[in-house]
Protein backbone atom coordinates (compact mmCIF):
# COMPACT_ATOMS: atom_id res chain seq x y z
CA UNK A 1 0.00 0.00 0.00
CA UNK A 2 1.16 3.51 -0.79
CA UNK A 3 2.81 5.27 2.16
CA UNK A 4 1.74 8.71 0.95
CA UNK A 5 -0.66 10.33 3.41
CA UNK A 6 -0.40 14.07 2.82
CA UNK A 7 -3.29 14.48 0.38
CA UNK A 8 -5.81 12.08 1.89
CA UNK A 9 -7.48 13.65 4.93
CA UNK A 10 -7.99 10.31 6.68
CA UNK A 11 -6.62 7.30 4.88
CA UNK A 12 -8.53 4.95 7.18
CA UNK A 13 -11.83 6.47 6.01
CA UNK A 14 -10.96 7.03 2.35
CA UNK A 15 -13.30 5.14 0.04
CA UNK A 16 -12.85 5.88 -3.66
CA UNK A 17 -16.07 4.22 -4.84
CA UNK A 18 -19.14 6.38 -5.44
CA UNK A 19 -21.54 3.41 -5.63
CA UNK A 20 -21.62 0.11 -3.75
CA UNK A 21 -23.40 -2.56 -5.78
CA UNK A 22 -23.49 -4.87 -2.76
CA UNK A 23 -25.66 -2.54 -0.69
CA UNK A 24 -27.39 -0.46 -3.38
CA UNK A 25 -30.06 -2.71 -4.93
CA UNK A 26 -31.18 -0.13 -7.48
CA UNK A 27 -27.61 0.36 -8.71
CA UNK A 28 -27.05 -3.40 -8.85
CA UNK A 29 -30.20 -3.93 -10.94
CA UNK A 30 -28.88 -1.47 -13.50
CA UNK A 31 -25.13 -2.07 -13.54
CA UNK A 32 -24.91 -5.88 -13.66
CA UNK A 33 -26.98 -6.10 -16.90
CA UNK A 34 -25.09 -3.06 -18.17
CA UNK A 35 -21.77 -4.87 -17.77
CA UNK A 36 -23.25 -7.98 -19.40
CA UNK A 37 -23.98 -5.89 -22.48
CA UNK A 38 -20.74 -3.93 -22.26
CA UNK A 39 -18.58 -7.03 -22.35
CA UNK A 40 -19.88 -7.89 -25.82
CA UNK A 41 -18.40 -4.64 -27.13
CA UNK A 42 -15.07 -5.30 -25.41
CA UNK A 43 -14.97 -8.81 -26.84
CA UNK A 44 -15.59 -7.52 -30.39
CA UNK A 45 -12.94 -4.84 -29.95
CA UNK A 46 -10.42 -7.39 -28.70
CA UNK A 47 -11.14 -9.74 -31.61
CA UNK A 48 -10.94 -6.97 -34.22
CA UNK A 49 -7.65 -5.70 -32.78
CA UNK A 50 -5.94 -8.96 -33.73
CA UNK A 51 -7.61 -9.93 -37.01
CA UNK A 52 -4.32 -11.34 -38.30
CA UNK A 53 -4.29 -13.93 -35.48
CA UNK A 54 -6.37 -17.06 -36.12
CA UNK A 55 -6.78 -17.64 -32.38
CA UNK A 56 -8.26 -14.19 -31.67
CA UNK A 57 -11.89 -15.25 -32.11
CA UNK A 58 -11.57 -18.13 -29.68
CA UNK A 59 -9.62 -16.10 -27.14
CA UNK A 60 -12.14 -13.26 -27.32
CA UNK A 61 -14.94 -15.73 -26.66
CA UNK A 62 -13.05 -17.20 -23.71
CA UNK A 63 -12.51 -13.70 -22.36
CA UNK A 64 -16.23 -12.94 -22.61
CA UNK A 65 -17.36 -16.20 -21.04
CA UNK A 66 -14.86 -15.99 -18.18
CA UNK A 67 -15.84 -12.43 -17.38
CA UNK A 68 -19.56 -13.22 -17.42
CA UNK A 69 -19.02 -16.11 -14.99
CA UNK A 70 -17.12 -13.84 -12.64
CA UNK A 71 -19.77 -11.14 -12.98
CA UNK A 72 -22.49 -13.62 -12.04
CA UNK A 73 -20.42 -14.67 -9.04
CA UNK A 74 -20.27 -11.06 -7.89
CA UNK A 75 -24.00 -10.61 -8.48
CA UNK A 76 -25.02 -13.75 -6.60
CA UNK A 77 -23.05 -12.74 -3.50
CA UNK A 78 -24.11 -9.09 -3.17
CA UNK A 79 -26.33 -9.62 -0.13
CA UNK A 80 -23.79 -11.83 1.62
CA UNK A 81 -20.96 -9.40 0.93
CA UNK A 82 -23.04 -6.43 2.10
CA UNK A 83 -23.65 -8.21 5.42
CA UNK A 84 -19.89 -8.68 5.72
CA UNK A 85 -19.29 -4.97 4.94
CA UNK A 86 -17.60 -5.73 1.62
CA UNK A 87 -18.11 -3.06 -1.00
CA UNK A 88 -18.27 -3.51 -4.77
CA UNK A 89 -17.75 -0.43 -6.89
CA UNK A 90 -17.81 0.12 -10.63
CA UNK A 91 -14.03 0.36 -10.32
CA UNK A 92 -13.61 -3.32 -9.49
CA UNK A 93 -15.78 -4.49 -12.38
CA UNK A 94 -13.89 -2.29 -14.83
CA UNK A 95 -10.52 -3.48 -13.52
CA UNK A 96 -11.72 -7.05 -13.96
CA UNK A 97 -12.25 -6.41 -17.68
CA UNK A 98 -8.66 -5.23 -18.17
CA UNK A 99 -7.33 -8.10 -16.09
CA UNK A 100 -9.05 -10.70 -18.27
CA UNK A 101 -8.20 -8.93 -21.54
CA UNK A 102 -4.53 -9.28 -20.63
CA UNK A 103 -5.06 -12.85 -19.41
CA UNK A 104 -6.36 -13.86 -22.84
CA UNK A 105 -3.67 -12.02 -24.80
CA UNK A 106 -5.33 -8.68 -25.56
CA UNK A 107 -3.06 -6.15 -23.80
CA UNK A 108 -4.21 -3.06 -25.75
CA UNK A 109 -7.30 -3.53 -27.97
CA UNK A 110 -7.65 0.21 -28.57
CA UNK A 111 -4.01 0.76 -29.62
CA UNK A 112 -4.64 1.65 -33.26
CA UNK A 113 -7.64 3.79 -32.34
CA UNK A 114 -5.50 5.76 -29.90
CA UNK A 115 -2.71 6.25 -32.43
CA UNK A 116 -5.17 7.61 -34.97
CA UNK A 117 -6.88 9.96 -32.52
CA UNK A 118 -3.58 11.26 -31.15
CA UNK A 119 -2.34 12.00 -34.66
CA UNK A 120 -5.47 13.97 -35.54
CA UNK A 121 -5.53 15.88 -32.25
CA UNK A 122 -1.83 16.77 -32.38
CA UNK A 123 -2.40 18.25 -35.83
CA UNK A 124 -4.86 20.67 -34.20
CA UNK A 125 -2.82 21.47 -31.09
CA UNK A 126 -1.14 24.65 -32.36
CA UNK A 127 -4.49 25.97 -33.58
CA UNK A 128 -6.10 25.31 -30.20
CA UNK A 129 -3.25 27.05 -28.34
CA UNK A 130 -3.55 30.06 -30.62
CA UNK A 131 -7.29 30.09 -30.00
CA UNK A 132 -6.72 30.09 -26.23
CA UNK A 133 -4.00 32.74 -26.31
CA UNK A 134 -6.19 35.05 -28.37
CA UNK A 135 -8.57 35.36 -25.38
CA UNK A 136 -7.03 38.34 -23.61
CA UNK A 137 -9.45 38.37 -20.65
CA UNK A 138 -7.99 35.93 -18.09
CA UNK A 139 -11.35 34.97 -16.63
CA UNK A 140 -12.84 34.19 -20.04
CA UNK A 141 -9.70 32.30 -21.00
CA UNK A 142 -10.01 30.04 -17.94
CA UNK A 143 -13.69 29.44 -18.67
CA UNK A 144 -12.73 28.28 -22.17
CA UNK A 145 -9.95 26.08 -20.75
CA UNK A 146 -12.27 24.34 -18.29
CA UNK A 147 -14.92 23.88 -20.97
CA UNK A 148 -12.21 22.48 -23.23
CA UNK A 149 -11.30 19.84 -20.65
CA UNK A 150 -14.96 18.90 -20.29
CA UNK A 151 -15.59 18.78 -24.04
CA UNK A 152 -12.43 16.71 -24.50
CA UNK A 153 -13.72 14.24 -21.95
CA UNK A 154 -16.55 13.39 -24.34
CA UNK A 155 -14.09 11.34 -26.41
CA UNK A 156 -14.38 8.15 -24.39
CA UNK A 157 -14.73 4.81 -26.18
CA UNK A 158 -15.91 3.23 -22.94
CA UNK A 159 -19.19 5.19 -23.04
CA UNK A 160 -21.88 3.85 -25.36
CA UNK A 161 -23.60 7.24 -25.69
CA UNK A 162 -20.40 8.76 -27.05
CA UNK A 163 -19.34 5.76 -29.13
CA UNK A 164 -22.57 6.06 -31.08
CA UNK A 165 -21.84 9.72 -31.86
CA UNK A 166 -18.19 9.27 -32.84
CA UNK A 167 -18.82 6.15 -34.89
CA UNK A 168 -21.52 7.85 -36.94
CA UNK A 169 -19.80 11.23 -37.40
CA UNK A 170 -16.09 11.27 -38.23
CA UNK A 171 -16.15 15.09 -38.22
CA UNK A 172 -17.12 15.22 -34.53
CA UNK A 173 -14.41 17.26 -32.81
CA UNK A 174 -13.75 19.51 -29.85
CA UNK A 175 -16.02 22.37 -30.93
CA UNK A 176 -18.89 19.98 -31.70
CA UNK A 177 -18.41 18.47 -28.26
CA UNK A 178 -18.51 21.94 -26.69
CA UNK A 179 -21.97 22.32 -28.20
CA UNK A 180 -23.11 18.88 -27.04
CA UNK A 181 -22.26 19.09 -23.32
CA UNK A 182 -24.68 20.62 -20.84
CA UNK A 183 -24.97 24.41 -20.81
CA UNK A 184 -24.47 26.24 -17.54
CA UNK A 185 -25.63 26.05 -14.86
CA UNK A 186 -24.09 22.60 -14.76
CA UNK A 187 -25.24 19.66 -12.67
CA UNK A 188 -22.40 20.35 -10.24
CA UNK A 189 -21.12 23.82 -10.95
CA UNK A 190 -18.26 25.29 -8.92
CA UNK A 191 -16.69 27.06 -11.89
CA UNK A 192 -17.25 30.53 -10.43
CA UNK A 193 -15.55 29.46 -7.20
CA UNK A 194 -12.57 28.14 -9.17
CA UNK A 195 -12.33 31.39 -11.12
CA UNK A 196 -12.53 33.37 -7.89
CA UNK A 197 -9.67 31.31 -6.48
CA UNK A 198 -7.52 32.13 -9.51
CA UNK A 199 -8.31 35.82 -9.62
CA UNK A 200 -8.74 36.96 -6.01
CA UNK A 201 -5.05 37.49 -5.38
CA UNK A 202 -4.43 34.14 -3.72
CA UNK A 203 -1.06 32.44 -3.92
CA UNK A 204 -0.12 30.64 -7.12
CA UNK A 205 -0.28 26.89 -6.70
CA UNK A 206 3.15 25.35 -6.21
CA UNK A 207 2.40 22.02 -7.84
CA UNK A 208 -0.64 20.60 -9.61
CA UNK A 209 -1.10 16.86 -10.11
CA UNK A 210 -3.45 16.19 -13.02
CA UNK A 211 -4.89 12.68 -13.29
CA UNK A 212 -5.59 12.46 -17.01
CA UNK A 213 -8.07 10.30 -18.91
CA UNK A 214 -8.37 9.63 -22.65
CA UNK A 215 -6.05 9.86 -25.63
CA UNK A 216 -6.67 12.17 -28.57
CA UNK A 217 -8.86 15.25 -28.21
CA UNK A 218 -9.23 14.75 -24.47
CA UNK A 219 -5.59 14.97 -23.43
CA UNK A 220 -4.17 16.95 -26.37
CA UNK A 221 -6.80 19.65 -26.86
CA UNK A 222 -8.38 19.61 -23.41
CA UNK A 223 -5.86 18.79 -20.70
CA UNK A 224 -2.61 20.13 -22.20
CA UNK A 225 -3.88 23.69 -22.82
CA UNK A 226 -5.18 23.66 -19.22
CA UNK A 227 -1.82 22.42 -17.91
CA UNK A 228 0.01 24.98 -20.06
CA UNK A 229 -1.98 27.79 -18.47
CA UNK A 230 -0.98 26.55 -15.01
CA UNK A 231 2.66 26.51 -16.15
CA UNK A 232 2.31 30.11 -17.31
CA UNK A 233 1.18 31.01 -13.79
CA UNK A 234 4.35 29.47 -12.36
CA UNK A 235 2.82 26.19 -11.19
CA UNK A 236 4.72 22.94 -11.57
CA UNK A 237 2.57 20.28 -13.28
CA UNK A 238 2.66 16.49 -12.88
CA UNK A 239 0.66 14.59 -15.48
CA UNK A 240 -0.45 11.28 -13.94
CA UNK A 241 -1.34 8.61 -16.50
CA UNK A 242 -1.93 4.86 -16.54
CA UNK A 243 1.13 2.63 -16.69
CA UNK A 244 -0.79 -0.04 -18.59
CA UNK A 245 -3.50 0.32 -21.28
CA UNK A 246 -7.16 0.54 -20.34
CA UNK A 247 -9.79 1.42 -22.95
CA UNK A 248 -8.55 4.50 -24.83
CA UNK A 249 -6.95 6.01 -21.74
CA UNK A 250 -3.57 7.56 -22.37
CA UNK A 251 -0.56 5.68 -20.96
CA UNK A 252 2.67 7.20 -19.68
CA UNK A 253 4.55 6.09 -22.82
CA UNK A 254 1.88 7.64 -25.05
CA UNK A 255 1.91 10.78 -22.90
CA UNK A 256 5.66 11.08 -23.35
CA UNK A 257 5.35 10.85 -27.14
CA UNK A 258 2.56 13.43 -27.13
CA UNK A 259 4.68 15.89 -25.14
CA UNK A 260 7.66 15.34 -27.44
CA UNK A 261 5.47 16.49 -30.33
CA UNK A 262 3.96 19.42 -28.42
CA UNK A 263 7.38 20.62 -27.30
CA UNK A 264 8.21 21.29 -30.94
CA UNK A 265 5.14 23.53 -31.17
CA UNK A 266 5.03 25.22 -27.79
CA UNK A 267 8.11 26.93 -26.25
CA UNK A 268 6.33 27.19 -22.87
CA UNK A 269 5.89 23.44 -22.62
CA UNK A 270 9.36 22.75 -24.00
CA UNK A 271 10.97 24.97 -21.36
CA UNK A 272 8.87 23.41 -18.58
CA UNK A 273 9.74 19.90 -19.73
CA UNK A 274 13.44 20.74 -19.95
CA UNK A 275 13.46 22.25 -16.46
CA UNK A 276 11.31 19.43 -15.01
CA UNK A 277 8.41 21.75 -14.23
CA UNK A 278 6.29 19.53 -16.46
CA UNK A 279 6.70 15.85 -15.65
CA UNK A 280 4.90 12.54 -16.21
CA UNK A 281 4.23 9.89 -13.60
CA UNK A 282 2.52 6.52 -13.79
CA UNK A 283 -0.52 6.24 -11.54
CA UNK A 284 -0.22 2.48 -11.03
CA UNK A 285 -3.92 1.82 -11.62
CA UNK A 286 -5.30 -1.44 -13.04
CA UNK A 287 -8.18 0.15 -14.94
CA UNK A 288 -9.83 3.48 -15.82
CA UNK A 289 -10.68 4.47 -12.24
CA UNK A 290 -8.54 5.96 -9.46
CA UNK A 291 -7.85 4.49 -6.05
CA UNK A 292 -5.47 6.75 -4.14
CA UNK A 293 -4.57 3.85 -1.84
CA UNK A 294 -2.75 2.05 -4.65
CA UNK A 295 -0.57 4.82 -6.06
CA UNK A 296 3.04 3.71 -6.65
CA UNK A 297 5.60 4.99 -4.18
CA UNK A 298 7.44 7.00 -6.84
CA UNK A 299 4.30 9.00 -7.53
CA UNK A 300 3.60 9.35 -3.80
CA UNK A 301 7.02 10.93 -3.36
CA UNK A 302 6.47 13.28 -6.28
CA UNK A 303 3.13 14.39 -4.86
CA UNK A 304 4.49 15.56 -1.52
CA UNK A 305 4.59 19.17 -2.72
CA UNK A 306 1.20 19.04 -4.45
CA UNK A 307 -1.29 21.72 -3.40
CA UNK A 308 -3.75 21.19 -6.27
CA UNK A 309 -5.30 17.95 -7.49
CA UNK A 310 -7.10 17.93 -10.84
CA UNK A 311 -9.02 14.71 -11.37
CA UNK A 312 -10.61 14.24 -14.78
CA UNK A 313 -13.08 11.85 -16.32
CA UNK A 314 -15.93 9.55 -15.36
CA UNK A 315 -13.71 6.75 -14.10
CA UNK A 316 -11.46 8.88 -11.91
CA UNK A 317 -13.78 11.72 -10.84
CA UNK A 318 -17.25 10.16 -10.98
CA UNK A 319 -17.19 6.37 -10.50
CA UNK A 320 -14.44 7.07 -7.98
CA UNK A 321 -13.49 10.11 -5.85
CA UNK A 322 -16.67 12.12 -6.45
CA UNK A 323 -17.28 12.42 -2.72
CA UNK A 324 -13.73 11.83 -1.48
CA UNK A 325 -12.14 14.83 0.22
CA UNK A 326 -8.46 15.67 0.19
CA UNK A 327 -6.36 18.02 2.28
CA UNK A 328 -5.34 20.10 -0.71
CA UNK A 329 -7.41 22.02 -3.23
CA UNK A 330 -9.16 19.71 -5.66
CA UNK A 331 -10.83 20.24 -9.02
CA UNK A 332 -12.95 17.36 -10.34
CA UNK A 333 -14.04 17.57 -13.97
CA UNK A 334 -16.17 15.08 -15.90
CA UNK A 335 -19.04 14.72 -18.34
CA UNK A 336 -21.66 12.17 -17.24
CA UNK A 337 -21.98 9.91 -20.27
CA UNK A 338 -24.29 7.34 -18.67
CA UNK A 339 -27.99 8.22 -18.52
CA UNK A 340 -28.77 6.14 -15.44
CA UNK A 341 -25.93 7.64 -13.42
CA UNK A 342 -26.76 11.15 -14.62
CA UNK A 343 -30.37 10.73 -13.49
CA UNK A 344 -29.23 9.26 -10.16
CA UNK A 345 -27.26 12.48 -9.63
CA UNK A 346 -30.23 14.61 -10.71
CA UNK A 347 -29.26 15.36 -14.30
CA UNK A 348 -29.28 13.82 -17.76
CA UNK A 349 -26.82 12.44 -20.31
CA UNK A 350 -23.87 14.79 -20.92
CA UNK A 351 -24.45 16.65 -17.67
CA UNK A 352 -21.30 18.33 -16.37
CA UNK A 353 -19.45 17.76 -13.11
CA UNK A 354 -17.24 20.70 -12.12
CA UNK A 355 -16.45 20.42 -8.42
CA UNK A 356 -13.92 22.77 -6.86
CA UNK A 357 -13.10 21.85 -3.28
CA UNK A 358 -10.90 24.36 -1.43
CA UNK A 359 -8.48 23.37 1.29
CA UNK A 360 -10.35 22.56 4.50
CA UNK A 361 -8.48 23.93 7.48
Amino acid sequence: MCEWRCNIIDNSKYNPDTLDLNSDEEAARYWFPCFQDMIKKFSRQAENSQKQDDTAVERAQQFRETYLRKLEEYRSHTKENAENNKTLGIRELLELIDKHLRLYGFPDPWLEQKKSENEVALGLFAERIHEIDSITDSRKRWIELVKGVLAGNMFDWGAAAVTNIISNDNTFGLHAALERIQKRPWLMDDLDNWLERLHNGGEVHKCAAIFVDNCGVDVVLGILPFARELLKRGTKVILCANNEPSLNDVTISEMSSILDYCNCTCPIMKEARTNKRLTIQGNGQKGPCLDMRTLPQELCNALNETDLLVIEGMGRALHTNLYARFNCETLKLAVVKNKWLAQRLGGDTFSVICRYEPLVS
